[in-house]
């Protein structure tokens, strides 16, 4: 067996498929150690239903716009794999493992999906399968433990900075305006709603709330009546979804029992109206904070190229149940170190932001700026065809 297949899972970010393009042409080095370079269609659910692709069939300039081309090109999924490694369905896995000969195999994702990389591994150790696992980090909300940070969320947080910089000029330029609640993405972790301090000072937030600090709702009330009155009835207010109040939630849940939380920032406007009579704007940022090719931040593609290269490196060097991690040697310049980590420990665990890196809900620490600074850093310009940004869209030919 020495064919590899590619899971991509959980949320997209606008480099995932970065890290795919790394990790397909460092194979492509490789014919006499890797065959077929498969695709695996929505995530874990291609490799338990045997719908899978030979990416060395694609188009070489669809292989290219990877670089540039947000959201999952092989699709993703959120489906959890059961723990116990017993169950029927690791049958299936094991089935087309087989019959597609696959050695390598690679998941690229977060916390979630490095349960299903640890789960994996475990099978192939259990069965004494000659497979190598590999873990890819990705996540918007730089939320995994043993690296620096994560793959995505360089590109996000530069989305959410200059988001919030156009935002405000448009929301401050009327004599009396609304007070304006920015909505951004992080269910537990507020790395990516913080990102919000290093907007320029002309556009800066007034208030910054993150899901690692406790929330008052009478205390936000009076700190945001206090901004409306002082400008007079603007603001800029940029709230983690995450943060935590008495509010109706959505009583559905994803396969690995998250909430699916409802709108933060219109709860939020409700409350600042009924209690403060503030009239008030939600803009919830939403997916464009993950799929904005226009934002792609230069460092971020780069590493995740250079992390796809090295996890298969480390694949074909014998390496398993391990994740590529990021260490961190210097800011200016950006210098960076690359190690092996076991996948247990990154598996459902989750990095919040300390305690050091906050100053208060108006501002981050300086130390905070220093480490978000040379993620967002550099610009590359899209390939686009009459003014439309040109995206990847394999033809996806599965194998018998």
């Amino acid at each position: 067996m020495k064919n590899m297949v590619y899971i991509q899972s959980g949320g997209p970010t606008s480099v995932i498929n970065s890290s795919l393009y790394g990790a397909f042409k460092e194979a492509c080095l490789h014919p006499d150690e890797i065959d077929h370079i498969y695709g695996s269609l929505n995530g874990v659910e291609g490799l338990i239903e045997g719908r899978l692709f030979d990416l060395k069939d694609e188009d070489e300039k669809e292989i290219e716009l990877l670089k540039q081309t947000p959201g999952a090109a092989l699709g993703t999924t959120r489906r959890k794999l059961p723990n116990d490694i017993n169950d029927p369905v690791y049958g299936l896995i094991l089935e087309n493992i087989k019959k597609f000969e696959i050695k390598y195999v690679f998941v690229n994702g977060g916390n979630d999906s490095m349960d299903t990389c640890n789960l994996l591994s475990q099978l192939c150790e259990k069965l004494k399968l000659d497979v190598c696992v590999i873990g890819v980090p990705k996540t918007i909300d730089n939320d995994l433990a043993c690296t620096d940070h994560t793959l995505g969320y360089g590109s996000a947080a530069k989305a959410v900075i200059n988001e919030i910089y156009a935002l405000s000029k448009d929301a401050l330029c009327f004599k009396k305006g609304k007070v304006h609640i920015v909505e951004v993405m992080g269910r537990n972790a507020g790395w990516l709603t913080a990102a919000a301090d290093l907007v320029p000072e002309d556009g800066h937030p007034d208030l910054i709330y993150l899901p690692e600090n406790e929330f008052d709702v009478d205390d936000f009330v009076e700190k945001v009546k206090a901004v409306a009155d002082k400008h007079n009835g603007s603001g800029i207010v940029v709230v983690s979804e995450g943060v935590r109040f008495e509010r109706e939630e959505s009583a559905e849940v994803d396969a690995f029992g998250h909430k699916q939380l409802s709108g933060t920032g219109a709860a939020l406007a409700k409350i600042l109206l009924n209690r403060a009579g503030i009239q008030s704007r939600v803009v919830e940022l939403s997916l464009t904070q993950r799929a904005n090719p226009f934002l792609i931040s230069k460092n971020d593609r780069d590493e995740a190229i250079k992390i796809g290269e090295l996890s298969v490196k480390a694949a074909l060097r014998g390496e398993t149940a391990k994740m590529t991690i990021v260490k961190r040697v210097s800011n200016e310049p950006l210098k960076l170190e690359y190690e092996m980590a076991p996948v247990s420990l990154v598996a459902n665990a989750e990095r919040k932001i300390p305690q050091e890196m906050m100053y208060d809900d108006t501002r981050m620490s300086d130390s905070f700026r220093e480490y978000v600074r040379p993620l967002i850093q550099g610009d590359i310009a899209p390939i686009c065809k009459d003014g439309i940004v040109q995206l990847t869209t394999f033809k996806k030919k599965l194998v018998k």
